[in-house]
C-alpha cells in the first residue's frame, strides 16, 4: 500500500535540513532504461560526527541544526502542491513574466502554468515517441522578449530533434539526426549562462555511439539558439560538448558557471558529472567512477555515485540566488526508481560534501527540478509513466518553498 498522501493532505510538509554524512551503502539493483521498478527502500539517513542529523529515511518532518542558515537561525520548507492531474510532466522552463511552460511527454501537450498554479493548453507538439520518447525537454530563448522563441526536444520516427517555435504556431527544426529508441533518449534541453543551447542525448541502446564522435547519441552537445556550431566548442564543425555519456536527463550551473549533468548508468551506478568542455566520461567502458585506471584511460570519474536502486536521476537544478538560505548553491537531482528529491551539499569546489534525499513516500518518482523566479524549487512527479504507482492526482507539479506563516 502506497504511503503517498493525495490530495486532501496536498504534500503539507515541512523539512527542516543540515548537512549529513556521505550516504555510501548499496544494495542489489536492476538494470535498464530508466532503471525499471519502484526500487527497494533507502537506508536510514544517520548523524554525522557532530552530531545532526536528517532524521530517519521516509518520514515526513525532520528537525535539526542547520549551520548555513543566516544567524545561525533555522529556515522551515514547504512543500505545496501547485497543479494535478498531468500526464507525465517532463520538463519546465520559465517565460520573463514568471508562468512556466510544462511538457507532458506521452500526451504532447504543452501546458502554461502560473505561479499560482493555474493551467492551461497552448498546444500540442508532433511528437511520436513511444516508452521513454515523446515530447521531453523545453527551453525558452534567452532573448525571448525580442524573438519569442520555444525549443522543444522531441521523438519521431525517424529521430530525436530539436526544433523553436513562436507559441502557438508550427515548429522549425534546429537539429536533426539526433539516435531514437525507445529507450535512452536524452532530452533534456537549457540555455547556459553563455547563452548557447546545451542538448543532452542518450546512446539509443547503441552503446558504441557514445564513444564515436561522429554520432550524436550519448552526449552532451553545444549549439547557438540558430542550431549552429560555436566557433569555441572542442571539436571543429562539431556540436559535440562532452561525449561518454549513457544517457544523461539532468543539466545544472553554478554561480561561477561550472556545469553538471545527473546520468542514468546501467546495472550498478548512477552519477552525476562535473562537466569539462571536450571530456570523456567512459560510458561504455566505465560505468560509476572507475578510480585511478579510468583516469589512466583519459576518462573523467563522476564527483558522485549511487547504486541505480536508489536514483534513476533524471532532472537537475542548482539553487542560486533562492529563497532557501541553507541550500543556496547546492545541487539538487531527481530520482524515479529512487522516489526521491536528492539535495546534494557542493563545496566552493564542486566537490559533494554531503547529501540526503527529500521527500521520499510522499511523491512517489520524481522527474523534473529547477528553480522557479521566486527562488522557490518545482518539481514534478512522474508516476503515470508506466514504471510508477500513480495516486487518483497524479501526476503532479510540486512547490518547495519558505514555509508560511
Amino acid at each position: 500500500m502506497s504511503n503517498r498522501p493525495g490530495n486532501g493532505t496536498l504534500l503539507r510538509q515541512i523539512l527542516v535540513l543540515a548537512l549529513i554524512s556521505l550516504c555510501a551503502s548499496c544494495g542489489p539493483s536492476t538494470g535498464g532504461s530508466e532503471n525499471e521498478g519502484s526500487g527497494g527502500d533507502l537506508p536510514e539517513i544517520t548523524a554525522d560526527d557532530n552530531g545532526r542529523s536528517s532524521g530517519a529515511a521516509g518520514s515526513s518532518e525532520t528537525t535539526s541544526e542547520m549551520t548555513r542558515a543566516p544567524g545561525g537561525g533555522t529556515t522551515r520548507v514547504e512543500a505545496r502542491v501547485l497543479v494535478s492531474n498531468l500526464e507525465v510532466p517532463w520538463s519546465f522552463a520559465f517565460l520573463p513574466y514568471g508562468d512556466a511552460l510544462v511538457t507532458e511527454r506521452d500526451s504532447g501537450r504543452l501546458l502554461r502554468v502560473s505561479a499560482s498554479g493555474d493551467a492551461r493548453e497552448i498546444q500540442t507538439l508532433p511528437e511520436q515517441g513511444v516508452g521513454e520518447g515523446g515530447l521531453l525537454g523545453v527551453a525558452v530563448s534567452p532573448d525571448y522578449e525580442r524573438d519569442g522563441y520555444v525549443y522543444a526536444y522531441y521523438t519521431t520516427q525517424e529521430d530525436n530533434r530539436v526544433v523553436r517555435f513562436r507559441l502557438g504556431e508550427q515548429p522549425e527544426p534546429v537539429l536533426v539526426g539526433i539516435p531514437v529508441n525507445s529507450y535512452h533518449d536524452g532530452g533534456r534541453i537549457k540555455f547556459g549562462p553563455d547563452g548557447m543551447l546545451y542538448v543532452t542525448t542518450g546512446d539509443a541502446g547503441d552503446t558504441a555511439n557514445s564513444q564515436d564522435r561522429s554520432s550524436l547519441g550519448g552526449k552532451i552537445l553545444r549549439l547557438t539558439p540558430d542550431g549552429d556550431v560555436p566557433e569555441d566548442n572542442p571539436f571543429p564543425n562539431s556540436p559535440v560538448y562532452s561525449y561518454g555519456h549513457r544517457n544523461v536527463q539532468g543539466l545544472a550551473w553554478d554561480a561561477d558557471g561550472q556545469l553538471f549533468a545527473s546520468e542514468f548508468g546501467e546495472n550498478t551506478w548512477d552519477e552525476v558529472n562535473r562537466i569539462r568542455s571536450g571530456g570523456n566520461y567512459g560510458w561504455p567502458e566505465y560505468e560509476g567512477d572507475g578510480g585511478k585506471e579510468a583516469e589512466a584511460d583519459g576518462f573523467i570519474n563522476p564527483v558522485t555515485t549511487w547504486p541505480t536502486s536508489q536514483a534513476s536521476p533524471s532532472g537537475a537544478a542548482i539553487l542560486v540566488d533562492g529563497a532557501i538560505p541553507q541550500w543556496e548553491g547546492d545541487l539538487f537531482v531527481t530520482a524515479l526508481r529512487g522516489e526521491c528529491l536528492w539535495h546534494l551539499e557542493l563545496d566552493e569546489n564542486g566537490n559533494v560534501v554531503g547529501r540526503e534525499p527529500l521527500l521520499r513516500g510522499d511523491a512517489g518518482r520524481i522527474r523534473d527540478v529547477t528553480q522557479a523566479p521566486d527562488g522557490s524549487l518545482w518539481i514534478s512527479t512522474s508516476n503515470r509513466d508506466g514504471r510508477g504507482v500513480p495516486e487518483a492526482s497524479d501526476d503532479r507539479i510540486i512547490r518547495l518553498g519558505p514555509a508560511s506563516k
